[in-house]
């Protein structure tokens, strides 16, 4: 892979409250240089908002920003480097702060993923997932933002892009589809994102001289992960290598820039050579069953619960010859596995049955469906990449951007601390926590 050339040590991902993280934490282990507890987005341990890389490049620095992701743009991870807040779950909360809703004003220069539908007000049913009747994308576009939502308007930004900046791009109400369902008509690629984003934040530091920053995330391979679902989990896998590809490039043409490529943690608990029976493990794997993979679980199970069940061997008929032979490309399906996917109307003990069709047979395995406390690689390639050799706790990934950057976070902290508006958001955010399910697993899949 386009990896496997820049690999130069391994990354420590426990939290403060945990030694496995979720997202949130080890994010804004990145983007504050911080430990704190799982779920918090650039907030401290106590609660309090730390400053980001992301904020202070474009304030002590002048550089454009961008986030590019496959999930909503308001995820915790692109939310880790943009927001404050006290839970991830607040994604409401967390687009007005991508929009500069708060004392810094808008930090993010280019946003280009999924989540369209925390900016749209709830008076819209089909479209909106927000609380409130804020309609965020038209004060988005009064605050100066270029708006795009369809592949049509991202081609059409074209090399002019830079003129449009600030841009709020979003191709999706939710998570943007897994690349192994992607229609290419409707959603651009992690691949074409980056380029572009790169293509518009160089154009627009030519007249400044002043560089970008530009987080970019694959994070529909975690999710993948989550769900147990090797073959999304690899094509996403693939498509983030033709992402970091583009990136290469641009980093090999621009010999100041510096590409870092980590993980917030492993997920899933992945393992190659599962053992299927009590005998003595056989040492086999096999990923040519994953070849023939034509959809996600995700999608194969929303279509099969969509699917009548009144008729049972109509259902029988539909699971065997297009659910596992067509779309998993399982052609020797038992008798046993047939009949219980198609009895099942529970979606996650379908989507773990579905698992289990073509995990075992590419004889892959997994620990768990949430994270791992395992180390994850750290790539580097570009300006002093060498200073990440070995293996570093993951706030060391982000003290390096400090340092790259001659950035004091301690400034910014206090900046944000002393906004009035973030200390009015304490209210709001308590008042949230009153209103949400928190003890929901951070990726149910019966939600994706």
């Amino acid at each position: 892979s386009p990896l496997d050339e820049i690999l130069v040590g391994s990354s420590r991902t426990r939290s403060k409250s945990s030694l496995v993280t979720d997202s949130a934490a080890g994010a804004t282990a990145f983007s504050c240089l911080t430990k704190t507890y799982n779920g918090a987005i650039a907030v401290a341990d106590d609660r309090m908002p730390c400053g980001t890389v992301l904020e202070a490049a474009k304030l002590q620095r002048g550089m454009f920003t961008g986030l590019v992701a496959t999930s909503r743009i308001t995820h915790a991870t692109p939310a880790s480097f943009s927001a404050h807040v006290t839970n991830r779950g607040m994604e409401d909360l967390i687009a007005e702060y991508q929009i500069g809703n708060y004392s810094l004003g808008p930090v993010v220069d280019l946003m280009f993923g999924g989540g369209q539908c925390h900016f749209l007000p709830n008076t819209h049913p089909n479209a909106s997932c927000r609380m409130d009747a804020r309609d965020l994308w038209r004060e988005a576009q009064a605050a100066g933002f270029h708006t795009l939502s369809t592949r049509k308007e991202f081609d059409d930004l074209g090399s002019h892009g830079a003129k449009s900046l600030p841009i709020l791009g979003t191709f999706a109400s939710s998570h943007m589809d897994y690349e192994i369902d992607r229609d290419a008509t409707t959603q651009p690629s992690l691949a074409e994102m980056s380029a572009k984003a790169l293509g518009i934040l160089d154009a627009a530091t030519k007249k400044k001289n002043a560089g970008f920053f530009l987080m970019i995330e694959g994070s529909r391979i975690d999710m993948a992960a989550h769900t147990n679902d090797p073959a999304a989990h690899l094509r996403d896998i693939i498509a983030y290598w033709e992402a970091v590809s583009v990136v290469r490039k641009f980093v090999e043409e621009h010999p100041d820039t510096v590409l870092i490529s980590v993980s917030d943690h492993e997920t899933g608990g992945f393992s190659t050579a599962k053992q299927l029976t009590p005998d003595y493990p056989e040492y086999l794997w096999n990923p040519r069953a994953l070849e023939h993979v034509r959809h996600s679980i995700e999608y194969i199970s929303y279509k099969l619960l969509a699917q009548p069940t009144a008729d049972p061997e109509a259902r029988y008929t539909f699971v065997r010859d297009t659910v596992l032979a067509d779309w998993l490309g399982v052609k020797d399906a038992k008798h046993a596995e047939i009949v219980a996917v198609a009895q099942e109307t529970e979606s996650i003990r379908l989507r773990q049955l579905l698992s289990d069709v073509i995990s075992n047979r590419a004889q892959v395995g997994w620990a768990t469906h949430g994270h791992s406390a395992v180390d994850v690689n750290l790539y580097a390639q570009g300006k002093d990449a060498h200073k990440l050799r070995g293996n570093k706790e993951n706030t060391d990934i982000g003290q390096f951007i400090v340092d790259q950057l001659g950035l004091d976070l301690v400034k910014i902290s206090g900046q944000i601390r002393a906004d009035r508006v973030i200390q009015g958001t304490r209210a709001i955010q308590e008042a949230w926590l009153g209103r949400r399910d928190l003890d929901a697993p951070e990726h149910n899949p019966a939600t994706h």
